[in-house]
């Protein structure tokens, strides 16, 4: 069928078939329909949706368009998890380590920040030496040997999303939920996993800002995961405030290293050890969620997760040993009391990028050692003069009002809850 008959079905509200959308993406794929088609394609979907049988066929269609990471017959399982971002949002960096000192093996695809949300790969090049560049042959053999992996996207894996999202940039088509999904689990399932688990963020520091929006987005991400073949799970959780206390680059790691020496802030710990549960029951290591996160809490307390993330630090070139330097830390006070009531994440995330540690657009390039230390959550009582976060910054005074105005007192509220729902094939 022609490009331009596709998208007048589409268009129109007509359910589309697997056979149209493959040709459909093949077509992008190979350069034989241009970028003014596909934009339209784009914004039909954007205006109209899509089935979820619709949603599985384009992200299949992606990942047909490109390589995936090929394992031998063997016992081991593969795992990974997704977050959709947020400020402060390492865990990522503990939980792959943590998931091979499990029996797991995790061959992590990353990304990069853009925006006010933080990028896993950026965090871990604030370590000298540490390398985000793997070839495919490269993925493979060091997860195999250290049972993980942190790295980006090989140019060889989904080429259709990568030409795709460009141009979703541009043509104000991002936020569709269908093309989410595909986006999304194209690249996972790229990984060729056993399971996958993913951390569905809303709030001021998400990407999703609601959560009813955030709830549709993990539904449909779990029903694709599971129509293609991959047990999957969603967790809910809340970004209205930061998640632990350091957001930032080279503080996130020395965080990291602290969860891995079981000293880590009580919301990074929770969230690491569930993510690791849902994963050690989804691939039946372990009978039940809580027999998991007890598993997974031993592992990470006996320093086995630790020795793990050594372990691929190394393989990977990077240098724990050498200082990862952190800018002058200065307090932002509270220039009123009050409890806290509301915490602006997205504006902390473009304070980090205004003092030079995320970028607005990718050739930007990133101080690793600014960043913030936040000593308040919702609800924390606080008195006049007391300090709200310590910021690592060169110019600490130039930041210090807009810093300041992202916390909200009032006379009372309540202390956020982390995990909100729990979505798994199941419940669809």
């Amino acid at each position: 069928m022609l490009p331009a008959r596709i998208i007048a079905e589409k268009r129109d509200g007509h359910e589309l078939s697997k056979e149209q959308i493959g040709q459909f993406v093949r077509g992008y794929a190979t350069g034989a329909i241009p970028d003014y088609q596909m934009a339209a394609f784009a914004m039909a979907v954007f205006l109209n949706g899509m089935t979820e049988a619709e949603t599985t066929a384009v992200t299949q269609a992606m990942l047909d368009s490109g390589a995936r990471l090929k394992w031998p017959e063997d016992e081991h399982q593969r795992v990974d998890k997704h977050s959709t971002g947020g400020i402060g949002d390492k865990v990522s960096i503990p939980l792959t380590p943590l998931l091979a000192a499990c029996g797991l093996q995790v061959p992590m695809l990353s990304g990069r920040g853009l925006g006010p949300t933080g990028g896993t790969l950026d965090k871990l090049e604030s370590i000298p030496g540490f390398r985000t560049d793997l070839s495919l042959d490269e993925i493979t053999r060091i997860t195999r040997r250290t049972g993980c992996v942190i790295t980006g996207a090989s140019q060889e894996l989904v080429p259709a999303d990568r030409r795709l999202y460009a141009l979703r940039d541009v043509t104000a088509t991002v936020p569709s939920i269908p093309l989410i999904t595909a986006s999304i689990m194209s690249k996972k399932l790229a990984e060729s996993l056993d399971a996958l688990v993913l951390d569905v963020k809303f709030g001021s520091g998400a990407f999703m800002k609601t959560r009813q929006d955030a709830e549709r987005l993990a539904r449909s991400l779990v029903s694709t995961g599971c129509r293609m073949g991959v047990p999957t799970t969603a967790l809910l959780t809340n970004m209205n405030q930061p998640l632990g206390q350091m957001c930032g680059n080279a503080v996130e790691i020395e965080e990291s290293l602290l969860i891995l020496r079981g000293e880590s802030p009580a919301d990074v710990r929770e969230l690491t050890l569930r993510l690791a549960g849902e994963l050690l029951t989804l691939t039946g290591h372990c009978a039940t969620l809580r027999e998991a996160i007890v598993h997974a809490r031993e592992r990470l307390d006996s320093g086995e997760a630790l020795r793990a993330f050594e372990a691929m630090v190394a393989a990977q070139s990077g240098d724990l040993s050498v200082e990862r330097p952190v800018a002058p830390a200065a307090d932002v006070a509270a220039d009123e009391s009050g409890v806290v009531v509301e915490i602006d994440v997205q504006g902390l995330g473009y304070a980090i990028i205004a003092m030079g540690g995320g970028r607005n657009s990718m050739s930007d390039t990133i101080d690793h050692s600014v960043g913030l230390q936040m000593l308040v959550e919702v609800g924390d009582v606080v008195e006049r003069g007391q300090p709200l976060m310590q910021q690592f910054s060169k110019e600490p005074g130039r930041h210090d009002e807009a810093l300041r105005q992202c916390i909200t007192l009032a006379e009372s509220a309540e202390p956020l809850s982390l995990i909100v729902v729990r979505i798994t094939g199941d419940d669809l």
